[in-house]
């Protein structure tokens, strides 16, 4: 990911698991820094790719967030994201969207 732009990189003491709530109305940021997960740019183009959690086998947490979206659309899918990626509680992937796990 050479073009990728670090957004967080504050590590944080273990948080209890967040309820839906508390996913939702979080500011993104503290979410993110609160869990250990960086936020990168993505170069993917494609219409259809809202964005990627990726654990890497170091233990180390990246989401990858395509440009050229609205602000709502970005947040939502990055919450939903981390939620799928962390294994939270949240409500369920709204339809066309799906998370695959590879």
């Amino acid at each position: 990911m050479q073009d990728a732009t670090k957004a967080l990189a504050r590590p944080s003491a273990a948080t209890p698991t967040p309820s839906p709530a508390y996913l939702l109305d979080t500011p993104l940021p503290r979410l993110l820094a609160e869990h250990n997960v960086e936020l990168f740019t993505s170069s993917i183009m494609d219409r259809n790719f809202y964005g990627a959690f990726v654990e890497l086998k170091d233990g180390s947490r990246i989401l990858s967030m395509p440009t050229g979206r609205s602000q709502f659309e970005r947040d939502t899918a990055a919450r939903l994201l981390l939620a799928e990626g962390l294994g939270l509680e949240a409500p369920p992937l709204p339809m066309p969207l799906t998370a695959v796990r590879t």
